[in-house]
């Protein structure tokens, strides 16, 4: 809207139609619609795509205000800038609000994602929206099928029977990561294990460059590349056989720790194993327990927590080095899908197998001994060559070379104690109790050890990752059809090219109309399945598993750079790629961005892209939180009511001190501070907010209450609070204007007071645009706007020099703030005289090097250690000149009273320390 400059001081600001016509204005512009321009240097800002739920929640909204602002402060630098937006339609919960509500998951995900977008629109993005796409498109989801197809002649997808989490309300295998405390992360059933046919991605090709990959992406928070190192998991061990009692085929195991070997008391093997298999055949007892341990699920974190529960097998393994006979157990807390799925255990040196042993009476026998110890025995009995054990020596009573071991006995007992009472010593130490390895280090015991079964052709050193293949099939309908056909004859077979995309139907309404019920319509219909084999003409069936959906989350942002391309992308990716700054929550560490990263690299091995990684920078923001409030009922349930229904008493430091519920008077209880959710009814409408307060108000305060990467606190006082300061902007500007536009500042000419606040002002400018461009402190950016502000209506200097500061402050606000107030900063640029215009085209404000310069400087004043006051001096004043102002200085002068200055220390430009007694 623009804004008539000779509008008397009273018009108010009117968020509405201010942001309407500023929408209108880069609508009919097409102000964000962008094109390659390889002269100019590019920046590909991108916030995570949205799952189209329905409506917009406060975390969409920090999210995706935090990439506009980084996106619009880059396009005021110069750059070309790309900020598109999709929507992660495919997916559970699509599927069960159709189950839910008897309508088709399609009806249901486009009409959501029309209301979605709409309040996207209204908070003023500034996104390339002729980009768009939806993931359950064909038109998307063709290429994915296309690259699988790929990757299955080049051996990188490939089927296999699998042990999986299946979640038995959602109907369809999770991935470990979806598994939280033993429940299904949606539905939060209690998992069980299944063993189905599966489709995986060699992701496990790739564990050595994504893990070295890391040490190249300085812009990601060091948390995220922690959680992805741990997860990809590099160990080097070694890899050996047991030979089994009458079995020909040997039982291969994998450890990091084979200075432990001699203490192997037991082997503890998976359920799924061979070994338990046939066991279980003639052991009904052991069957029994098989099938006790496919209830559960097979994610990692869910068996470290649970009881340490086993069955002997009544199979025993050959120790490899001594020939002794080792029982073999199967154990819960073995996966098949980890390593061989057999395990060498050692109780007295791995915590798991302690607590194993303890609970089963098997034998701890401790074989690694901390430095200290032995220094401290060697002390007492002499060195011992490595074919004498002192431990036995002083355990047995006897001496080792005629030292007396009386002393040494209560050394090595502590230590047996500590163990056999208190748990496994799993550090790193000398050996002992392992016949010619005693008295080796971990390095000299893993070489010798290596060299042996080398030399045995019986084990190798091997390098292992704890990354397992990525399971990409699921077994609910709403997803990409994975485009296998099946042949009697041929076998798996990928779907010609020239065939894709398989397409998944939409028109499925009346499989739906019973509400309730999980089935896939695609699985029950016999003629979507029945197809002929591409190879060999025979009749054959279609797969009827979906891709895991985040498949298409892994490789959407190359979409974005290519729109309309016949391929996944085309040239123009090469451009775009990789994104310079990515933006979502650090819960997606593992789940998205280990996949992401992965997708990427098997675009560039296609030849589609050209760099190693997809994204330069990662900002993770924090969550947006706040009160909940709550009544406790006779049946133990809580009903959870949302702020906006209640009422507050506050004390003195704004604390909730009690609440009560605004339509009936009674009291609620307080729950405390939570992230939003439906859960606790404690979110807040975006849309009730713009309404009432604009959208410029609300991205303001989304920015302002706390750094990006930390959470925020939802407090309604605080919105008020950024709303009553863009009414103060507005009306200084109004204020300002009506006396006609000046000319411009004469520097020269400048008075004392005109000098302080134009430093100031250009202090601004440079903080202003530290913060956006480096630190994306923008909380701290809005805060030194706010401080110019006030200086600015203090500045009471109606000269013609006096009005052209004004107009500069003013003009430089009003480009600072656009980038977080993009409406309010198009309307009042065109008040203060500019034709109307997109300010991303208009160059961020450069602070003036002249206006920086001091002619005073203001240093604190303390006397012994304590502040004050403070004193202003020319920036070229003496020693003697400082020390004269410090004692003369009002505030100063009574805590010298009737003390004697001994010494006056003057650190340049900060501060002055009187040292008196």
């Amino acid at each position: 809207m623009s804004v008539d400059p000779a509008a008397p001081e009273t018009a108010a600001y009117q968020p509405a139609p201010v942001e309407a016509a500023a929408r209108r204005f880069w609508e009919d512009t097409r102000a964000f619609e962008v094109t390659e321009q390889p002269g100019k240097p590019k920046f590909f800002c991108l916030s995570m795509l949205p799952y189209p739920s329905g409506a917009l929640h406060m975390g969409h909204v920090r999210n995706y205000t935090i990439g506009d602002v980084i996106s619009r402060y880059q396009r005021m630098t110069g750059k070309n800038v790309l900020q598109p937006m999709g929507w992660d339609a495919f997916g559970l919960p699509a599927e069960n609000a159709a189950i839910r509500n008897a309508t088709a998951p399609a009806k249901w995900t486009y009409a959501n994602i029309d209301h979605m977008r709409a309040q996207l629109k209204a908070l003023g993005y500034a996104i390339d929206w002729s980009r768009e796409f939806a993931t359950c498109s064909p038109d998307y989801y063709v290429h994915e099928q296309r690259m699988f197809t790929r990757l299955m002649k080049k051996g990188l997808a490939y089927r296999r029977n699998a042990v999986v989490n299946w979640d038995p309300v959602d109907q369809t295998v999770l991935a470990n990561e979806q598994v939280i405390d033993g429940r299904g992360w949606r539905s939060g059933a209690v998992v069980e294990k299944r063993e189905i046919p599966q489709w995986f991605l060699k992701i496990t090709n790739y564990a050595q460059e994504l893990l070295d990959g890391l040490d190249t992406l300085d812009g990601w928070p060091e948390s995220v590349k922690t959680m992805q190192r741990n997860w990809i998991g590099r160990s080097e061990g070694l890899e050996f056989a047991f030979r089994v009692d009458g079995e020909d085929e040997p039982l291969r195991v994998y450890t990091t720790r084979p200075d432990t070997l001699m203490g192997v008391t037991f082997i503890s093997i998976a359920g799924e194993h061979p070994l338990a298999l046939k066991a279980a055949q003639s052991n009904p007892e052991l069957a029994a327990f098989l099938a006790e341990l496919r209830r559960g699920g097979v994610s990692e974190a869910e068996l470290e927590a649970q009881d340490k529960r086993g069955m002997a097998t009544g199979q025993w393994a050959i120790h490899p080095v001594t020939g002794e006979d080792v029982p073999i157990y199967v154990a819960n807390f073995v996966l098949m899908g980890y390593g061989t799925g057999a395990v060498m255990a050692v109780p007295a040196h791995d915590q798991r197998d302690w607590e194993f042993a303890k609970a089963y009476g098997l034998p701890v026998r401790p074989v690694i001994v901390p430095a200290a110890v032995r220094d401290a025995l060697a002390e007492v009995i002499g060195d011992v060559a490595h074919d004498a054990d002192p431990f036995q020596a002083a355990l047995s009573g006897g001496s080792v070379d005629a030292y007396d071991t009386a002393a040494a006995v209560e050394v090595v007992r502590e230590y047996l104690e500590a163990i056999e009472q208190r748990g496994a010593y799993v550090e790193r130490g000398i050996l002992i109790n392992s016949g010619e390895y005693n008295g080796l280090d971990y390095d000299a015991a893993f070489d010798a050890l290596a060299q042996r079964f080398e030399a045995q052709g019986t084990g190798r050193r091997k390098v292992n990752f704890r990354l397992r293949d990525w399971g990409v099939s699921r077994q609910r309908y709403w997803g990409c059809p994975i485009p296998v056909i099946y042949c009697d004859a041929c076998g798996a077979v990928p779907v010609p090219e020239d065939q894709l995309p398989v397409v998944l139907p939409e028109d499925v309404a009346d499989a739906f109309a019973n509400p309730g019920v999980v089935h896939s319509p695609i699985k029950s219909d016999p003629e979507w399945r029945r197809t002929t084999c591409p190879t060999c003409g025979k009749p054959a069936e279609r797969e009827t598993d979906t891709f895991d959906t985040f498949m298409e989350s892994s490789w959407y942002y190359a979409r974005y750079t290519s729109p309309g391309a016949a391929d996944m992308v085309d040239d123009r990716a090469k451009y775009w790629t990789p994104v310079d700054q990515y933006i979502g929550g650090i819960e997606h560490a593992i789940l998205h961005l280990l996949y992401f990263r992965f997708y990427h690299k098997l675009l560039r091995d296609e030849g589609l892209v050209d760099s190693d990684e997809p994204a330069t920078r990662l900002l993770t923001q924090g969550m947006v939180i706040a009160d909940t409030y709550y009544r406790d009922h006779v049946d133990g349930s809580k009903e959870w009511f949302n702020p906006a229904d209640v009422e507050v008493e506050r004390d003195e430091k704004g604390r909730v001190t009690g609440a009560t519920l605004g339509r009936d008077g009674h009291p609620v209880l307080i729950g405390g501070v939570e992230k939003m959710s439906k859960s606790k009814n404690n979110g807040v409408d975006p849309q009730a907010m713009i309404d009432r307060y604009g959208a410029d108000t609300v991205r303001l305060f989304s920015m302002f209450a706390s750094p990006p990467d930390q959470s925020l606190e939802w407090n309604e006082a605080g919105v008020e609070g950024m709303s009553r300061f863009l009414r103060r902007l507005w009306s200084q500007v109004q204020r300002h204007v009506a006396g006609g536009v000046p000319d411009a500042f004469d520097a020269a000419a400048a008075t004392p007071d005109q000098k302080t606040l134009r430093r100031q002002l250009h202090e601004t400018i440079q903080k202003v645009g530290d913060d956006y461009g480096r630190r994306h402190a923008f909380n701290t950016a809005i805060a030194a706007v706010m401080e110019l502000l006030n200086a600015v209506a203090k500045f009471d200097d109606a000269s013609a020099n006096g009005r052209a500061l004004r107009q500069e402050c003013l003009e430089a606000m009003v480009l600072l703030l656009n980038p977080i107030t993009p409406h309010a900063s198009h309307a009042l640029w065109q008040a203060l005289g500019h034709p109307e215009a997109l300010l991303e085209d208009v160059p961020f404000p450069q602070p003036d090097p002249a206006a920086l310069v001091r002619d005073a400087v203001t240093l604190a004043v303390q006397v012994n250690g304590k502040l004050r006051g403070t004193i202003e001096v020319a920036v070229d004043a003496t020693r003697e000149a400082i020390e004269a102002a410090a004692l003369a200085q009002p505030d100063v002068q009574p805590f010298l009273s009737g003390l004697t200055v001994r010494k006056v220390i003057v650190v340049p430009g900060r501060i002055v320390n009187v040292v008196a007694g």
